[in-house]
């Protein structure tokens, strides 16, 4: 197996493991777990998208029958648009976790405050 699909399998485990640790601690009001669950989450999407620029990097430095400064300007293009993408994505993942932190932080002190 390679490092890249690795790096996925871990990511979609964590992100798997931390929707479930977010649920439980959500159903037993437990904020502690709810809040770790989510930060998995990230962590797991964060590892999916580090396979995938292994991956990509991967790819374009195998390209057959490109000269090597060819495959190495292209590596480079790709490296650069796959990790402005990963950072997007990761900081896109943690904006939405964060506000349902603390959309779910609110919510229970709604209930709890009556």
């Amino acid at each position: 197996m390679s490092t890249a699909t690795g790096s996925k399998i871990k990511g979609k485990m964590d992100e798997v493991a931390g929707k479930l640790k977010q649920s439980i601690g959500e159903a037993t009001h437990n904020d502690k777990i709810a809040n770790e669950g989510a930060a998995q989450q990230v962590k797991g999407q964060a590892e999916q998208a580090w396979g995938s620029v292994k991956a990509a990097v991967s790819n374009a430095t195998t390209g057959a029958g490109k000269s090597v400064d060819s495959a190495r300007v292209d590596h480079e293009n790709e490296t650069e648009r796959k990790a402005h993408n990963v950072r997007e994505s990761i900081t896109s993942t943690a904006q939405n976790v964060k506000d349902q932190i603390q959309e779910s932080i609110a919510n229970y002190r709604a209930e709890h405050n009556k």
